[in-house]
């Protein structure tokens, strides 16, 4: 009766090792894999990970990659109790990514071409290891999301809430203030609200470690995101009692305190105590010793036999790797080839230049102020100052043509006022609807001011013939463009004007010159690129 079973005892012992190295043979293709994607998308990588190396806000960068394979490994266990199944389904989510990848590229958008490629990651290991083992690393495999250094379009609202909070703090507190945009006067001193202060990187950090921490700690779903939701709103309402902190401090100490380099110090330091006690409240709710959550309760079926794991198949993964390096490799392919196709002629500088009407506008050889915007890489540019019996208007045109990663009309680096080494303040931004002959076009309207001068700003986006006040939109028109071949020119006109009290004293003046010289405006604009 006992015969054979020495028999099956060798069999049983020979299978297990020989399914777990089929088990490292298919995680090892697929990490490799994903290592190719990513050699494959090398300047979107590299664009994520030079700026983790030179942003402090974005440096965390660096550990999102070991902190998800940390909770990948933690569930090796589990995992070893699940089959893989190559499903081929995910090649359309693979392709569809790519294509907004390409789309992304062509328009400039390097954020999300950055989101794109890392959520390639968990597409890839769902088209080689199946639906039940990405939905099991479903966390880690989402958490990878964070490398990518996003946030930049939040620091607006973030200047703008803390400085609505402190001003309003300082009220209730009887401190007299005076406010302008993000900037504003009390009687012991001047401040302003400008990036650093926005508390953008309190919240990413506070983000980044709350998320990682609602995932150990708790297995409900609604716990999870409820701690989430509190890292984002945290750090938000703290970074406004901070910065009132920080100028109540200058304002009792005579703006002797927390005035320079000190300010951010004190502001880390706040931070720090106010993330410890984020999680130390956290923690009496605390439910990592429960194992309820999906993927235990996955591992105890397996456990328990009900559904045993399959012998993975290493053909049909290898299989599956080449389909998705085929369908990955595509869009880079065909972005480099639409950039040598269309775009491969270098943009040579050249000067562009509008004349005066006769009877109306006369080109003027001083400027209605010492006002100049800082764009960046652009192909031609004018600076060029109009004038009549009204008033004075200075127009400024920035003309890019074959737009590329650092000679775009839309960049962070393209800004009207800088906040270093200018006497110029962004101090209001809003929309206004103008006469563009026959019709009305919306045109982004800006506040400026210095010490002595202030200037209303009219600006908007011209793209083939097409105009926009829209950044994203321009960026859509922008991909649509490179993408039917049709270039990637682009310009951006600004018509300035300065004013003594109120912003509508300099509209008048504005509007006449828009309809008198856009005409010549368009011309010379649609011309550009052929000079």
């Amino acid at each position: 009766m006992n015969v054979q079973m020495p028999q099956q005892v060798t069999h049983d012992s020979t299978a297990a090792p020989d399914q777990q190295k089929l088990r490292v043979a298919v995680a090892l293709l697929t990490l490799t894999t994903i290592a190719a994607i990513l050699i494959g998308y090398r300047e979107t990588t590299w664009s994520m990970i030079s700026i983790w190396m030179r942003s402090e806000t974005f440096a965390h960068g660096f550990l999102i990659f070991p902190f998800s394979a940390y909770l990948i490994w933690g569930q090796r266990k589990h995992l070893g109790k699940l089959s893989s199944q190559p499903n081929l389904l995910a090649l359309l989510a693979l392709a569809s990514l790519g294509f907004c990848w390409l789309l992304a590229t062509l328009a400039g958008v390097q954020v999300f071409a950055q989101l794109l490629l890392i959520a390639m990651v968990p597409a890839t290991v769902w088209a080689m290891l199946g639906s039940r083992i990405v939905w099991a690393l479903a966390f880690p495999l989402a958490y990878l999301l964070l490398a990518v250094p996003f946030g930049d379009g939040l620091i607006s609202p973030l200047i703008d809430f803390t400085a609505d909070f402190t001003v309003t703090a300082l009220q209730w507190t009887g401190i007299p203030v005076y406010r302008e945009g993000s900037f504003f006067s009390i009687p012991s001193g001047n401040w302003s609200v400008v990036e650093a202060c926005s508390g953008l990187r309190y919240l990413i950090a506070s983000f980044t470690l709350g998320t990682l921490y609602a995932y150990m700690t708790y297995r409900s779903l609604k716990r999870r995101l409820a701690f989430i939701a509190l890292s984002v709103i945290v750090p938000i309402v703290a970074n406004g009692i901070r910065a009132y902190l920080i100028v109540m401090t200058g304002h009792l100490s005579d703006m002797q305190l927390a005035v320079g380099i000190d300010h951010l110090i004190y502001g880390w330091l706040f931070f720090g105590v106010v993330m410890l006690l984020l999680f130390w409240i956290g923690s009496f709710w605390r439910e990592d010793d429960n194992e309820y959550d999906i993927d235990n309760r996955t591992a105890s079926k397996h456990e328990n036999g009900s559904e045993p794991a399959s012998k993975p198949a290493l053909r049909s993964t290898v299989f599956a790797a080449a389909a998705v390096l085929a369908v990955a490799y595509i869009w880079p392919l065909y972005a480099d080839h639409l950039e040598r196709e269309y775009f491969g002629a270098s943009a040579s500088g050249s000067e562009i230049e509008i004349p005066g009407i006769r009877g109306k506008w006369r080109i003027s050889s001083s400027q209605v102020s010492d006002w100049k915007p800082e764009y960046v890489g652009a192909t031609a540019q004018l600076l060029q100052t109009y004038r009549n019996r009204e008033g004075a208007v200075d127009l400024y045109i920035s003309y890019y043509r074959n737009q590329q990663q650092g000679a775009e009309l839309i960049s962070y680096q393209n800004v009207l006022a800088g906040e270093n080494g200018s006497s110029w303040h962004d101090i209001k931004q809003d929309k206004r609807s103008v006469s563009f002959g026959p019709q009305e076009e919306t045109v982004n309207q800006n506040s400026l001011r210095s010490s002595s001068k202030k200037l209303l700003v009219w600006r908007w986006y011209w793209l083939g013939d097409e105009i926009t006040a829209s950044p994203y939109l321009a960026k859509f028109i922008l991909a649509r463009n490179k993408l039917l071949g049709r270039g990637g020119d682009g310009a951006e006109i600004i018509i300035a004007a300065q004013y003594e009290e109120t912003p509508d004293e300099a509209v008048p003046v504005l509007q006449a010159f828009l309809g008198d010289m856009l005409p010549a405006i368009a011309d010379v604009v649609r011309n550009a690129g052929n000079r």
